[in-house]
């Protein structure tokens, strides 16, 4: 059976990136491919306990270390029991948030550093990364907008300085410089509409049966 292709969803708060992924898992599975879609922290149940762990409380609830720490313990269970063996199986994973996040919230905004979040990485993933991550990139100021229409209550993250989400981009763009293979950069400012268009395209220049299925439809 072939391998299924794992796509995460990268970028600060109020990006976009919820709605996208659960657009692009319909339209994966309404061409004929099994689609599983998961979110980090999370996914499992033992991740979705430390979800509450670690998105509750106030901003100074837990360091930077044991932030990194408590991600990593649900992004390995996360891994293990669910993205791994969905991919084996030939399902095609889309993740809202992967590993890139640990690097740009703990390593940059944190100020662990990249050195101490790479180990950490290396020691838990073992190389494992995903097929293709798109970043969306946004201005803070407007994705903090669209947080606060939302009208939810606000997670230690979203309650963060601006200066923090200053460094948020500054430090997923960096991250997407390092990683240009593997990395796709949208202006998460378009339309919903002008967003998953582009989304697509990015899928179609990757695999060609995408934009064969993609040709098909629109005749």
């Amino acid at each position: 059976m072939e391998r299924g292709q794992f796509i995460t969803f990268e970028g600060g708060e109020g990006t976009g990136k919820t709605t996208q992924a659960e657009r692009l898992a319909d339209t994966l599975n309404a061409m004929g491919y099994e689609t599983l879609l998961t979110r980090e922290p999370g996914g499992t149940f033992g991740a979705e306990a430390i979800r509450d762990l670690v998105l509750s409380g106030t901003q100074d609830r837990w360091s930077g270390m044991t932030e990194l720490l408590l991600m990593y313990a649900a992004r390995i269970d996360h891994v293990e029991k669910l993205i791994r063996p969905a991919l084996e199986r030939g399902v095609w994973v889309i993740s809202d948030r992967f590993a890139d996040s640990s690097m740009a919230y703990q390593g940059y905004a944190r100020e662990l550093g990249k050195e101490r979040v790479k180990a950490v990485h290396m020691a838990v993933m073992d190389g494992f990364e995903p097929d293709l991550t798109i970043l969306f990139d946004l201005d803070p100021v407007l994705a903090m907008k669209r947080v606060e229409m939302r009208g939810e209550d606000l997670s230690r993250f979203d309650s963060e300085t601006m200066a923090f989400h200053n460094t948020l981009r500054e430090a997923f763009a960096e991250i997407a410089r390092e990683n240009t293979p593997r990395f796709e950069v949208l202006d998460a400012s378009a339309s919903r509409e002008a967003v998953e268009t582009r989304i697509l395209y990015f899928l179609a220049q990757r695999y060609p049966m995408i934009s064969e299925k993609l040709l098909d439809e629109t005749g």
